[in-house]
């Protein structure tokens, strides 16, 4: 079963967005020559609480970008104007009698009421009554108001257009369409490629890691996804650290506990799992362990996995199998079955793919 999506409703979410960046020109625009009208406003709650509460100063500039029945526009504007000369703000009535289309309009259809306004904005003495009508009073009319132009508008979501296109950007994620952290080029359809992007050499320090005057690091990583620096030092610590920062990455409890990942001897190799949420680490003594980043808790741990320093490591792409190396040797381990494989090497290995 397809999918189909009306035009008009395209047409609404890009008003929506020329609305909430202030592109007024363009909504007007876009509006007018699609005849499509947006009508929508943030919370229709507020929307009729304003009516009834006679904030016009508040409701008329929403009211500007909505296309509204000629005559409910009407109502609204009279409503107004009575309300200004209620307040003998007669200056302020008699300027919008002059100035606003919508009663300019009603000048020229049906100047019998637009008269009846003349007439009070000219009068010393008013009654409510002349008014409102004798059956009537500001507060029926507002709440009258209320419910008519309450059914005019609706209430969507904020920012619809960008979510709409953020959503489709994580499926072409979740589908391998796109690798983690691209950047992508939305107008041209493209995830950016190697040829877009000039290749230049560093030139200013980024950030900087400082260890104390007794260790110092032998191993360090980033993890897959970018967020996580993770470091492997002499006295057998394991320490994850914000890479634009290069501060000691706090909001994981166990370093902020002052708990770390760590290993009896030296760590000399360190490797990430395809998701950043997994480290395989390598010491000195030969031995290698598992850990759960987001914990610092240790999965799997492999105390006799060489006997010399293990100087490289890896994951398997499904996570089941470890690969580790030492100059003279090759490990293979299976996680599920805690098995051990080794193959030799003739030289120092330095890079491991599992």
């Amino acid at each position: 079963m397809s999918l189909e999506i009306e035009a008009t409703d395209v047409i609404k979410v890009i008003l929506q967005f020329c609305k909430e960046n202030g592109l007024t020109e363009s909504f007007n625009a876009l509006q007018n020559e699609c005849h499509v009208s947006l009508n929508t406003v943030d919370s229709i709650e507020t929307f009729v609480a304003d009516i009834n509460s006679g904030r016009w100063d508040v409701l008329l500039p929403q009211i500007a970008q909505l296309k509204l029945p000629r005559a409910k526009l009407e109502n609204l504007y009279e409503q107004v104007v009575l309300e200004m000369v209620e307040l003998r703000e007669l200056d302020t009535a008699k300027a919008m009698l002059k100035q606003t289309q919508v009663l300019q309009r009603l000048k020229a259809e049906d100047p019998e009421r637009y008269s009846r306004l003349e007439q009070l904005c000219g009068r010393t003495y008013m009654d409510l009554r002349d008014l409102y009508g004798a059956n009537s009073s500001k507060e029926k009319r507002r709440a009258a108001l209320a419910n008519s132009l309450s059914q005019e508008v609706s209430m969507v979501p904020p920012s619809r257009l960008m979510s709409i296109v953020g959503q489709a950007v994580k499926w072409q994620q979740s589908q391998g369409l796109l690798p983690p952290g691209t950047a992508y080029d939305l107008f041209r359809g493209t995830a950016a490629s190697a040829r877009d992007e000039v290749e230049t050499y560093p030139t200013q320090l980024a950030a900087k890691v400082t260890f104390g005057a007794k260790t110092h690091p032998e191993v360090a990583v980033f993890s897959p996804d970018g967020t996580l620096l993770v470091t492997g030092s002499t006295d057998g610590f394991i320490e994850v650290w914000e890479p634009v920062t290069g501060k000691l990455k706090k909001d994981l409890t166990y370093q902020a506990d002052e708990l770390f990942m760590m290993h009896d001897e030296a760590v000399l190799a360190l490797a990430f799992n395809r998701e950043s949420t997994v480290l395989v680490s390598g010491s000195l003594d030969g031995k290698i362990k598992v850990w759960r980043v987001s914990s610092g808790q240790c999965l799997r741990r492999f105390d006799h996995a060489h006997s010399q320093g293990v100087t490289c490591v890896a994951l398997s792409r499904d996570g089941t199998h470890v690969s580790g190396f030492t100059a003279h040797g090759r490990s293979h381990t299976c996680i599920c079955c805690m098995k051990t494989y080794i193959w030799g090497h003739s030289g120092s290995a330095t890079a491991a793919i599992a």
